[in-house]
């Protein structure tokens, strides 16, 4: 027996004989496990300095994390004595290395790779453009090769140049994420993840991307989402032409391409796109045809014109998103205003709009521009954002609500311009704001509105004096829904939260909660609106 019971007592176990390593004595599938824990496969190597059953086993592992001590050279050495297949992940993490010995580095990885590359390369000392050109031009570009089995690459660049392979496939690949690139070479973007380079692809991730863009064109037959952001071609036309044709596309994000000159869409299988700043605020004339005859989110936060945005017939298109839409302003706001006109007049009926009011800071020889909106779709569900800058916003929301009392939902939320102040955005006395008064007074009848949910609030005595119209407005409200921005102290909501039931009926269920983080999120990005998900 390895155990003893003495007077009641369990002995202790015999003591190994000296120098036995029983750490060792472990089946090899468990110590690799132990060093994959380790998360450093520079840690890892040096656990071979143990014994001579150690050597071996850091070469083993199927996935290898280096960080920037290791350093570009010393990770190629590193993956060069490495015997095994790296089937699950390879990390590199480095700091201002030139794309020469990362390509060097990608040459010797790229056949031992089947599974996920993730590569960063921080930016240790800011440059001046000129300087990063100086840089460029003396450094060459990255030669990224073909990775014939990896099925995930990440790549984030700091900028450096990258140059696409031109010739290989990518068989196994499905997600390629780029961030932080000057694309140059030979070989175009769109070429490179078409569907004869990259046949099993299924995401296509670029932001913050520079260089070779222009006349960017992909046509793929295994992409479900493309998302793309932040992008600036060379030369002084911009992106110019952008094309996207793809039997199964699901999801399309577009957000800041500067100098799109014309899009062009072709996705029977779509059901979701953004389009947000693309189009150099409209100081060109949009020129776009979207063939998504599926499509079930379309966001247009960008210039819109009808003669020469052209979309195909949407059946089952349920939610849209405009541009956002100033309430008070000049000329200019007034022609930015028409974007979003002018893609509501499309729509006779639409089961959700997303619309936004934006009141600028300073109002005082602004034009009143709420009556430029004289119809809205017919819809159910209205999510309405306002960013108010301290002004009152009773007047507009009863002027948005008047438009359409058959909504039956309303998601209501209160933005603050990024980095003002509660000082900044303090509206000041004598404003006219407030005006036309008569949202004060005048009955609304929104006598289907069953449910509100409001976002964000602040606790302000605007909000309080539009919730209470609220409730004198909508007379068969069942439920109401309230979260607080995360500024407010918890006395003053709880205060508000109590003011708010004096004004309810004994028949509205009104809570509090703390908005659900994806949730809110998925709501800020407009890409679904889950509180509405029982009904659409």
């Amino acid at each position: 027996m390895d155990m003893e019971h003495i007077d009641g007592e369990i002995a202790a176990p015999p003591r190994l004989p000296p120098g036995e390593d029983r750490l060792s004595a472990l089946p090899d599938d468990v110590l690799i496990q132990i060093l994959i824990k380790l998360r450093d496969a520079a840690a890892a190597a040096k656990t071979s300095v143990l014994s001579r059953h150690w050597r071996r086993l850091w070469a083993l592992l199927p996935e290898l994390c280096f960080h920037p001590a290791t350093g570009p050279q010393g990770i190629r050495a590193a993956l060069e004595s490495h015997e095994a297949l790296i089937t699950r992940r390879l990390a590199v993490e480095v700091i201002d290395a030139t794309p020469e010995s990362l390509t060097a580095l990608l040459l010797v990885a790229a056949p031992r790779l089947s599974g996920d590359l993730q590569l960063i390369n921080e930016v240790g000392q800011k440059q001046t453009e000129d300087e990063a050109a100086e840089a460029e031009a003396e450094n060459g570009a990255l030669e990224l090769p073909c990775f014939e089995n990896a099925t995930t690459i990440r790549l984030d660049l700091g900028y450096l140049a990258l140059a696409m392979p031109p010739l290989g496939v990518f068989a196994g690949l499905t997600d390629l994420f780029l961030a932080g690139v000057d694309l140059r070479g030979p070989c175009m973007l769109g070429d490179a993840a078409s569907s004869l380079r990259c046949p099993a692809l299924r995401k296509l991730t670029v932001h913050h991307a520079r260089g070779r863009l222009a006349n960017f064109a992909i046509h793929s037959d295994s992409l479900l989402e493309i998302d793309l952001k932040h992008l600036q071609a060379d030369g002084a036309l911009g992106l110019g032409k952008f094309t996207i044709h793809s039997a199964s596309l699901l999801q399309i994000e577009l957000r800041n391409l500067q100098g799109i000159q014309e899009l062009t869409v072709f996705a029977p299988a779509l059901q979701m796109l953004n389009v947000i700043h693309c189009f150099a605020n409209g100081v060109i004339q949009p020129v776009a045809n979207i063939c998504a005859p599926h499509l079930k989110i379309l966001t247009w936060s960008d210039a819109y014109d009808d003669s020469s945005t052209q979309f195909c017939n949407m059946e089952n298109l349920k939610c849209v998103a405009t541009y956002p839409f100033s309430v008070y302003g000049k000329d200019v706001h007034r022609s930015r205003n028409s974007f979003c006109l002018r893609l509501i007049r499309r729509f006779e009926l639409i089961r959700c709009l997303r619309f936004m009011l934006f009141y600028v800071p300073d109002i005082t020889n602004e034009q009143y521009l709420m009556e430029d909106i004289t119809r809205l779709p017919d819809i159910t569900h209205l999510a309405l954002d306002t960013c108010p800058n301290g002004h009152s916003f009773g007047a507009s929301v009863f002027h948005v609500l008047g438009m359409c009392t058959g909504v039956k939902m309303l998601l209501f939320t209160l933005r603050n311009t990024p980095g003002q102040t509660k000082a900044q955005t303090a509206c000041p006395s004598g404003c006219a704001c407030d005006q036309p008064p008569n949202w004060k007074t005048q009955k609304l009848a929104l006598n289907c509105l069953q449910e509100v949910q409001i976002w964000e609030l602040r606790g302000t005595e605007h909000e309080a004096a539009l919730m209470k119209r609220l409730f004198d407005w909508a007379t068969v409200l069942e439920k109401v829904t309230i979260a607080f921005d995360g500024s407010v102290p918890e006395s003053k909501a709880k205060e508000f939260f109590q003011m708010l039931q004096s004004f309810s009926r004994l028949e509205i269920r009104v809570k509090q909660v703390v908005a659900p983080l994806a949730e809110y999120q998925a709501f800020l990005k407009g890409n679904t609106y889950r509180g509405f998900s029982k009904n659409t």
